[in-house]
Parts: structure tokens; sequence; C-alpha cells
């Protein structure tokens, strides 16, 4: 981390190389909880560690012969809170020497505080609950939120001054974020009602038609995908160039998901090609928060680190 003196008040002061760094590293981690998530569920191995916050009831770790593979892989995946919580610790530490501070970007970092506790509470009650399908779709949730507060402050982090983008592309990227939230909420009931409880033992599931569900998501899906293609057209005719590239990448993600989502389908969901759909809804989510904020009606922050437009 680098650190300069600030004449004026004689403290410490890092630059903002290291605030974009540390946002960058939260973004990765957060992204990589979620995948490890995915690779937990589809190898049963959510109640690898039986119980919470101890792996097993005599120990915190899962070096146990009781414990097995899956208890290596649900400790793996908890052991990268640690890892989160370090990267968020460190953007927020970043954030309180920058000179001058950035309140907002400052308001993200505590907010990726908060999402952190938030995973490792409801981590915790879906372990107690035995892996209650209601409650994994909140966990995963949580971790999307948590992704989108990382988002938000690599965003502010890495800001560019740019015109501010006409209103008919602000109001479409608006609806854009909507849908797709809809589209990952309807995910994690196809998750809830699908094949890939998280255990190997019989656990509860979302008790609604999976082939059903599953078309509503794919019909959700279509649209928020013909939305992101809108969004394109209409940030170009208006000069939007930011929304418009932002727009692009997440269009192609949507034609990515859907031909994984396909496949899946047709092939009974396979567990790598599950937990690739998870990535790819991880970077949708994430996508579509960078959408809307090249959207935002204020742009020209005199205190934000400035940038190329990304």
């Amino acid at each position: 981390m680098t650190q300069l003196t600030d004449p004026a008040t004689r403290q410490p002061r890092t630059h903002t190389r290291a605030v974009r760094w540390t946002t960058t590293v939260a973004v990765a981690v957060a992204v990589l909880i979620i995948v490890t998530g995915g690779i937990v569920r589809v190898t049963g191995s959510g109640l690898g560690c039986p119980t919470w916050p101890r792996c097993t009831d005599d120990s915190f770790t899962s070096a146990t012969a009781a414990t097995g593979l899956h208890g290596a892989i649900e400790f793996g995946n908890r052991l990268l809170t640690v890892v989160i919580c370090v990267a968020v610790g460190a953007v927020i530490i970043a954030c309180l020497l920058q000179r001058p501070r950035h309140r907002a970007l400052l308001f993200s970092a505590w907010g990726q505080f908060v999402g952190v506790l938030l995973n490792a509470v409801v981590g915790g009650i879906t372990v107690l609950t035995g892996l209650n399908p209601y409650v994994v779709a909140g966990h995963f949730l949580a971790a999307i939120a948590l992704l989108v507060s990382t988002t938000v402050s690599y965003d502010i982090a890495h800001r560019a001054v740019v015109p501010a983008p006409a209103e008919s592309t602000r109001r479409l990227a608006r609806w854009l974020v909507v849908v797709t939230g809809v589209v990952v909420v309807v995910g994690t009931v196809v998750t809830g009602a699908g094949p890939h409880p998280g255990d190997s033992a019989e656990i509860h599931r979302i008790p609604v038609h999976w082939a059903t569900v599953t078309v509503v998501h794919g019909v959700v899906a279509v649209a928020a995908l013909a939305l992101a293609a809108v969004v394109v057209l209409v940030a170009r005719r208006a000069g939007d160039d930011l929304v418009a590239r932002r727009a692009t990448v997440l269009l192609v993600l949507f034609v990515a998901q859907a031909a994984l989502g396909t496949y899946q389908s047709l092939d009974g969901l396979p567990g790598l090609a599950v937990v690739l759909h998870l990535f790819g809804a991880a970077l949708t989510a994430a996508g579509a928060a960078r959408v809307l904020l090249a959207a935002r009606s204020t742009t020209v922050d005199r205190r934000a680190p400035r940038t190329q437009p990304a």
C-alpha cells in the first residue's frame, strides 16, 4: 500500500491506486465465493461440516475422518469468509486513509462489511436448518448482494468523468437491473426445486414443478437479454458510449448464460455446467450493476479518482 503525507494535516494518506487494487480484489473474492458455493452444492458437500460456527461438535476444522472429502470442500468454502473479511477490511482501511476521503466510496465499503456479516449469519442458518431450500436461496441472494456492493466500490474507485447520459438511457438501465434481479431470484427457485440439493441425504425441495419454473426462468432471461440489446441501441443513439459498452458486455453474458442454461436443461444439469452457470450469474449481476452505475445522472465528482472509462 503506497502511503504519502498530507502536508496540510501531516497525516498518512493512501494513494488512490491502493483503493483501486483493494476494491478489485474484493470483487474477485466475492465472485469466487459464489463459485465455490456452487461447487459445494453440486458435490453434495453442504452438510460436510454439519454444524456452525464449528465444523463438527468437537472441531472448528474438517480434519476428521468423519467429515471426509465433503467436509474438506465445505470447510474450504468457509475459509473464504476469512479471505473476504481481509479483502473488505483492506478496502475500508484504504478508504479511511485516502485524502481527501470520498464519502460515497467509504459508505459503499462499509456496505461490504454489512454484506460479509449477513452472509456469515445466513450461511450459519443454512447449515443449522439442514439446507432448507428457502434459506439456501437467501444465502445465494446475500452473496449476490455482497458482490453488488463490491462492484459499487470498484466502480466508484475507477470512476471516470463522462457526459451525463440521456434520460431514456437512465430509465432503460433501471429497468434492466430490475429484470435482471427477477432473473436471479427465479433462478434460485429453479435451483431450490432442482436435483442438486447440496447434500447426498434427502433434502426438502421447493414444492414447485421444476420444468415449469425453469421455463419461466428462461422467459424472463430472454426478456432481460432483449432489454440489454435495447439499452445498447438506445445508448449508442444517444451518444452514451460508456453505458453502451457495458450493456454490450452484459448482452454477451446473457447470450452465454442462455446457451449454457439450455445445455443444462437438455443434459440433466451436469455439475460443471451448474457451477459455470452460477459463475455467469455472478458476472451478470455485477454487469447489470455496472450498467446502472454508468447511467447515473451525476457523473462529475472532482474528489473521485479519475481514470479512463471502462
